[in-house]
């Protein structure tokens, strides 16, 4: 009869506890997926690897910190097609919350309208900077699509600013996609309106085989100086012909055309003392600490440009995944989406890149923070643009110097 009556006892505290978990507040488990969209072949080839070592890094530090941030990685191949279909299956099979990526701007695009903005995943490019996405038609009135690299506005406005100090003349051979168009607008209006001229500005499709017609164009004019605004594997074959065919050998760089490859196969003695200009990073603790620790993981930083920028945009979902969590909400797009401004600008307690377990702890206690990426200030406005400084950069001595940073 004891036997029984404990067993009736013991049934009872167990359908009480049952009961009281059924009608209490069950918190969302601390766990995303998170899908790359990196160009791991194609035109941007050579950065992809970086890049992604950037996302990489933040996921481990998260995970390590009390977010699990699982990864499911696909390669764009610089390229729309190819980069749509890989972020169906991200979203359709992998079943992911937000991508970071693409790199190129003509493949984020493809991607936002046909895939993420569609299904309400978020999207967040490291490295797209052509200005039409600022208002992108598809996700307008969404908010799905952000980025963590500034637009082209900003770096053609430098660049022309730069180069008008130091040429009277420039041509301009740009990758006929939205980059290369808004970057040679961009670049065009601030250099002539210092009083300069374009003498020529020719569009060039990604890996031709041959840009010798371009080339006629560019340099019959015999301009001072020849923008080089592609990406490096296009780069080194028109480069390669300015120099072999015609003997030239005065470009002015950006960001897509920051690359050793280049250095490699073109000859550093081809390029030395030439300049560019690319997205950089504001320095102090958050770089630092930021390039602490990808050294200890990958060894040291290549002179590359995005690997931050991806580092902060998988920061901002990690950190805006777990606020979510916080308010006991569960871990969707759009719940997430709606957090990235929250955690990633003012006001609140500052918090750098790696400072992840903090920043969970302070908003445990219900406290707000601002994280201030290895970039600069991820502040996302209204059309999830942000504001970080450019670097004006170098081939300096076979390597790729920075001379400043504005």
């Amino acid at each position: 009869m004891k036997k029984i009556v404990s067993y009736i006892m013991v049934l009872c505290l167990v359908f009480i506890v049952l009961a009281a978990l059924g009608t209490g507040e069950k918190l969302p488990a601390k766990k995303i997926k998170v899908g790359t969209l990196m160009a791991l072949t194609g035109d941007l080839r050579e950065y992809g690897p970086a890049i992604q070592n950037g996302v990489t890094l933040a996921a481990k530090q998260l995970s390590e910190a009390g977010l699990k941030v699982e990864l499911a990685n696909a390669d764009s191949e610089t390229n729309p097609i190819a980069a749509t279909d890989a972020a169906r299956k991200l979203v359709d099979i992998d079943k992911v919350i937000a991508i970071v990526g693409a790199l190129g701007s003509g493949v984020t695009m493809a991607v936002a309208e046909s895939v993420t903005c569609p299904n309400n995943i978020i999207l967040i490019s490291p490295s797209s900077t052509s200005p039409v996405i600022t208002d992108l038609p598809a996700d307008r009135g969404k908010d799905y699509l952000f980025r963590t690299c500034p637009s082209d506005d900003l770096q053609g406005k430098i660049a022309g600013e730069m180069a008008a100090e130091m040429y009277d003349t420039v041509s301009i051979i740009y990758v006929d996609n939205s980059y290369g168009q808004g970057l040679a607008e961009a670049f065009k209006k601030t250099y002539e309106a210092a009083g300069k001229k374009v003498v020529a500005s020719v569009p060039a499709t990604q890996q031709a085989e041959s840009y010798t017609a371009e080339l006629s164009q560019l340099l019959a004019p015999k301009p001072d100086v020849l923008a080089a605004f592609t990406y490096p594997e296009s780069a080194i074959i028109y480069l390669a012909e300015a120099i072999e065919l015609h003997g030239y050998k005065s470009f002015l760089f950006c960001d897509g055309t920051k690359s050793e490859k280049i250095i490699e196969i073109i000859g550093a003695e081809n390029i030395e003392g030439q300049y560019g200009t690319a997205p950089g990073s504001v320095g102090g603790d958050s770089l630092e600490f930021f390039n602490t620790a990808y050294k200890k993981e990958f060894g040291e930083l290549p002179p590359l440009p995005f690997i931050t920028n991806a580092y902060d945009a998988t920061a901002t979902i990690g950190l805006a995944a777990y606020l979510t969590s916080v308010q006991k909400k569960e871990l969707t797009p759009e719940n997430i989406r709606n957090n990235l401004r929250t955690i990633a600008g003012p006001p609140g307690e500052i918090v750098r890149p790696g400072e992840f377990a903090k920043a969970f702890k302070l908003l445990d206690e219900g406290k707000d923070i601002d994280y201030e990426g290895a970039a600069g200030a991820v502040n996302y406005d209204s059309n999830g643009d942000v504001v970080t400084p450019f670097d004006i950069w170098q081939y300096k001595g076979g390597k790729i110097v920075n001379v400043r940073t504005e």
